[in-house]
C-alpha cells in the first residue's frame, strides 16, 4: 500500500493503518532497533510502541515521508530506551558510533554556545545534500540507522576496513564542512 493511502488511514483513526504500517515498514524499523539495541525482544517492543506513537501523532501530523518518521521514531525510542538500559555503563553499542562522530560534530556544550541544534542539523542536512547518493545512503546507514560496518561493506561489495576508511573521509569531510560554516569542532 502506497504511504498516502496509509497515511489517510491513520486520518481516519482505522486501525488497518498499523497493520498496513507493520506489513511495509516492520522490517527497516526492527533492524533500526536492533542496530541499537541488539536484543530482539527490545527491539520488538519499541517497534510497537513506535507504532502507538505514531497513532497518537497522526493526526495532527501530516508526514511527508512515512519511512523517515516511523525511522526517527522508532530510532528515538530505541536511544531512549539504550540509555535506559545501560546507565551507569560503558557499554560498546552506540557508544562506538558517537565516538567516531566526536571529531567531526561538536560537543553539545559547543553546539549551544555556537549555533542552536536546528542549524546545526540544517547544516548536516546540507552537507548531505552535497555527498554523492552512494556516500550519503552509507552515512545515514550507519550513523543514523546504526548499520554495522561489516553489513555496509558487504552489501557494497568492499572489504570492511575499505569501509571504515569511508566512513572516515566522509567524517573529515564532514569537520572540514562544519568548520568553514564557523561551527568550532
Amino acid at each position: 500500500m502506497e504511504d498516502l493511502k496509509i497515511i489517510e488511514l491513520y486520518w481516519r483513526r482505522d486501525e488497518q493503518a498499523i497493520t498496513e504500517t507493520d506489513r511495509k515498514y516492520g522490517p527497516f524499523c526492527l533492524r533500526i532497533a536492533m542496530n541499537i539495541l541488539s536484543c530482539f525482544q527490545d527491539s520488538e517492543e519499541c517497534v510497537s510502541d513506535a507504532y502507538g506513537k505514531t497513532w497518537d501523532t497522526i493526526p495532527p501530523t501530516r508526514p511527508d515521508s512515512l519511512r523517515a518518521y516511523l525511522g526517527r521514531i522508532v530510532r528515538n525510542l530505541s536511544l531512549s530506551r539504550y540509555r535506559a538500559r545501560h546507565a551507569q555503563k560503558r557499554f560498546a553499542g552506540i557508544e562506538v558510533l558517537l565516538s567516531e562522530l566526536e571529531d567531526c560534530v561538536p560537543a553539545p556544550d559547543t553546539v549551544q554556545r555556537t549555533a542552536d541544534a536546528r542549524e546545526l542539523a540544517d547544516l548536516i542536512g546540507r552537507w548531505l545534500r552535497g555527498c554523492g547518493e552512494a556516500d550519503r545512503a552509507v552515512f545515514i546507514r550507519r550513523y543514523w540507522n546504526g548499520e554495522s560496518v561489516k553489513d555496509l561493506a558487504g552489501e557494497a561489495g568492499m572489504a570492511p576496513n575499505a569501509m571504515t576508511k569511508r566512513l572516515l573521509r566522509l567524517r573529515e569531510s564532514l569537520r572540514r564542512y562544519l568548520e568553514e560554516e564557523g561551527i568550532a569542532v
